[in-house]
C-alpha cells in the first residue's frame, strides 16, 4: 500500500520547523519495486545548516532515498517531509534545490542566457553576479553550453540548483566523472555556498569528499542505515586501531592482550587491531613477547566503512 507524503500549510519557512529546527524528516520510510525492497525502514532527521553526506555501495538506496525527499517518488509505507511539508510544496517555494546525476541543459544556450532563465523560475532568486561567483562561471558566461567541459557543465548544474537561494540543496553523486582539479573547484563552490548557512545534504562515493567537507555522516547498506554520526563519532565506535610491529613469534601469540579484535602478519610484521591502543601497547611493553618498531595508526574511513558494509549488508 502506498501511503502520501506528509503535507501542511505551505511557505518558504514554516513556523512547524521554527521550533525543533528539523529540515528533512523521514519516519519508517520503505520504498518497494515489486518484490524488490530499495529502502527498508529508514529514520532520518536533518537539521538547519548541517552538512549531510549520504554514503553507501550502488544499490544501497542512496538515490531512491534522494529521490523521495524530492518528491519524485512516493514512499511505499512511512512518511517523507521537508520544512514540515511535502516536498514537492517545498520545491514549490524554492526551499530545496537539487543537482542529480541525470538530465540534460539546453544545448545551443549560453551560460549567461541559462542562468538568467533559470533565475526567471524562483520568486527571490540569488543575485545574478553572486551566483556567477558561487559556482564560478564567470569565464564562460558567453560560451554555449554543449561546449563546455565535463567540470563546467557541472558546475553550471549547481548554477541551477542553487539559482532560486534554496535552504536547502540535496546533492546527488556531484562529482561524478570529474577530474581531481574540477573535483576541487567544485567543492571550493560548495564550501563558498554552505558558508552562507545552508543545508547540505549530498550522496558521494568519494569518501574523502565526505570526511573533508561534511559535518555529519549517514552510511546506508541493503537500503538500511547502519552509521550516523560524525566521522569521529564514526571511527571512535566502530573503527579498528591498529599497532604494528616486527615480531618473532606467531600473531596468535599476542592474541590475549587486551583490546585487541584480531592479528594479522605479514613477513615478520604483526599486526594488532585493537578496540584501546593504550591498553594494548601497555600490556605489549608489560609482557615478555618479543617486538621491537612499533608504530601505532588511527582508524582508517576507507576501512572502517569497508567494514561496516560488509557487515550491515550481511544482516
Amino acid at each position: 500500500m502506498q501511503t502520501s507524503v506528509s503535507a501542511a500549510p505551505a511557505g518558504k519557512a514554516t513556523a512547524a520547523h521554527t521550533a525543533t529546527d528539523v529540515v528533512i524528516q523521514l519516519r519508517d520510510v520503505t520504498k518497494s519495486y515489486g518484490t524488490v525492497q530499495a529502502v527498508k525502514g529508514i529514520d532520518l532527521a536533518i537539521r538547519r545548516g548541517e552538512i549531510v553526506a549520504l554514503l553507501g555501495p550502488n544499490g544501497a538506496g542512496k538515490t531512491t532515498t534522494l529521490t523521495m525527499l524530492l518528491g519524485l517518488l512516493l514512499p511505499t509505507t512511512g512518511e517523507v517531509s521537508a520544512f514540515g511539508v511535502a516536498p514537492t510544496k517545498a520545491i514549490s517555494h524554492s526551499s530545496i534545490g537539487a543537482m542529480l546525476q541525470e538530465g540534460k541543459l539546453m544545448p545551443g544556450v549560453k551560460v549567461g542566457e541559462f542562468l538568467a532563465f533559470v533565475r526567471s523560475l524562483h520568486p527571490q532568486p540569488l543575485p545574478m553576479a553572486q551566483l556567477v561567483s558561487i559556482a564560478d562561471l564567470g569565464e564562460v558566461l558567453n560560451r554555449r553550453i554543449d561546449r563546455l567541459s565535463g567540470g563546467q557543465t557541472q558546475r553550471v548544474r549547481f548554477a541551477m540548483a542553487i539559482a532560486g537561494d534554496p535552504e536547502l540543496l540535496i546533492l546527488d553523486e556531484p562529482t561524478a566523472a570529474m577530474d581531481v582539479e574540477s573535483r576541487r573547484a567544485f567543492w571550493a563552490s560548495m564550501h563558498g555556498y554552505a558558508a552562507l548557512g545552508h543545508t547540505v545534504l549530498f550522496a558521494t562515493h568519494y569518501l574523502e569528499e565526505a570526511e573533508a567537507f561534511a559535518s555529519r555522516l549517514v552510511i546506508i547498506a541493503q537500503g538500511r542505515i547502519i552509521a550516523d554520526g560524525t566521522v569521529h563519532d564514526i571511527l571512535e565506535r566502530y573503527g579498528n586501531p591498529r599497532l604494528s610491529f616486527t615480531g618473532a613469534v606467531a600473531p596468535s601469540a599476542y592474541a590475549t592482550l587486551p583490546s585487541v579484535q584480531r592479528q594479522t602478519m605479514q613477513g615478520d610484521r604483526v599486526t594488532l587491531y585493537t578496540r584501546d591502543t593504550d591498553a594494548t601497547v601497555r600490556a605489549l611493553v608489560a609482557s615478555n613477547l618479543p617486538w621491537h618498531n612499533l608504530e601505532v595508526s588511527t582508524a582508517d574511513l576507507e576501512e572502517t566503512f569497508i567494514t561496516l558494509v560488509h557487515q550491515g549488508g550481511a544482516q
